[in-house]
């Protein structure tokens, strides 16, 4: 490096910067470098890398070793002078959620006693766990207010380095270094907030932070997750919403205050009728099952279009129960496929599964079931008759000379 401290570190509204690649290797896929000096933050601490590019190489992601910091790359680069590039619009969107989670974590501590324990930042939202029981709407609203009159309060935001000796004089929120971490230890100072042990990228001042809205809370892990969005995110949920509430206006032709109101009642219409659709699908069924037991046939067949595996059970049942010694084969195109169901009455002197193999030996595909009723799926009916024949065959064996 061209100093001990990264220029992501030193300065983290640096966009591009002019260094060197002194390690490369790897090829299409596996590609990586190593730089004297980099503008690109690897992850760590609930923050995700940095994208961007060495010269017009993209970085796909970067990430600390022992040996220093990996750039992984779309293709291989050669050692020599290069320009590294940061994706800043991804990098100060990372700066203004990463700075929004520790006004929320100080606010929650230090008025309304809530630890934080963990923090993730998501790639549409993010998210912050609590030591702390439930939270209501109220309680989130209040914290919400709390972090705007800060934002507006404009804060001025640093980060530094002091000694590990230093640390203990210093009245610093952290949950803990990192394991095996060695020198300086980096703090996140907002001014007169917060005061925290942090390795990610931070806006200058609170108020480029512009807004923070608190989503929601669950319970998490014995404690409660806290997903928020700030900034710029702010903005785009906003913009995706009222795009979501034209459409829902158009659709279901209602002002915003009465789309909930609109949606409900046609959901209560929409269960009506399919349990009415439901109820005379079962009512079809039945009276097909009636009508094929009444026909008094050794086989009785009959196939359907869009009729669902669930139909074609129903009838034959109905059949079985009003054709004790027959055996029904009904077949149909569902929305799944092509499907059949065989079934036979208590009386029937038949072995039901050894039916429907005969006919899936005939027209494809696999059979289950038990008893008195087995069913299954097939390729396709175009041999739907000479498997109806390979069943009338089954059940009716020549005689014996």
């Amino acid at each position: 490096m061209t100093s001990d401290v990264p220029g992501w570190e030193r300065a983290p509204y640096l966009r591009e910067l002019d260094t060197s690649v002194v390690a490369c290797g790897g090829g299409a896929g596996t590609a990586w470098a190593i730089l004297a000096d980099t503008v690109l933050y690897p992850e760590g601490g609930g923050q995700p890398c940095d994208r961007g590019w060495i010269d017009d190489t993209p970085v796909a992601a970067v990430r600390r070793t022992p040996d220093g910091i990996v750039h992984e790359l779309a293709s291989p680069v050669t050692c020599g002078p290069v320009k590294v590039r940061v994706d800043w619009e991804r990098r100060f969107d990372h700066m203004q959620q990463h700075t929004a989670q520790h006004l929320l974590t100080a606010l929650a501590q230090d008025r309304f006693g809530w630890p934080t324990t963990a923090f993730h930042l998501g790639e549409r939202v993010s998210d912050i766990e609590l030591n702390a029981p439930a939270l209501g709407a109220a309680q989130l609203r209040e914290l919400e207010e709390a972090a705007a009159a800060e934002i507006r309060a404009a804060r001025p935001v640093r980060a530094y380095r002091i000694r590990p000796e230093e640390a203990a004089a210093l009245p610093i929120r952290t949950r803990g270094l990192p394991a095996g971490h060695r020198g300086d230890v980096r703090l996140v100072e907002i001014a007169g907030l917060d005061l925290n042990t942090c390795g990610g990228t931070h806006v200058a001042s609170t108020c480029e932070i512009e807004s923070v809205a608190l989503l929601g809370a669950e319970p998490m892990r014995g404690g409660t997750r806290l997903y928020f969005v700030a900034g710029g995110r702010v903005r785009r949920m906003l913009h995706d919403q009222a795009d979501a509430l034209a459409g829902l206006r158009t659709v279901l032709g209602a002002p915003d205050q009465e789309l909930a109101a609109v949606a409900q009642s046609k959901l209560d219409a929409l269960r009506s009728a399919e349990r009415l659709a439901r109820r005379l699908q079962d009512e079809a069924a039945d009276a097909l099952g009636e009508a094929l037991a009444a026909g008094g046939e050794p086989l009785a067949h009959r196939h359907h279009h869009d009729k669902d595996l669930t139909f074609l059970q129903r009838a034959a049942r109905r059949f079985a129960e009003l054709a004790p010694a027959g055996v029904v084969l009904l077949t149909a195109d569902s929305a799944m496929g092509s499907v059949f169901c065989l079934a036979a009455g208590q009386a029937a002197p038949v072995d039901v599964g050894a039916l429907a193999r005969a006919f899936t030996d005939v027209v494809g595909g696999r059979c289950g079931g038990a008893g008195r009723l087995f069913q299954g799926k097939i390729p396709s009916l175009d041999r739907r008759g000479a498997g109806i024949e390979a069943v009338r065959r089954a059940l009716s064996p020549p005689s014996p000379r």
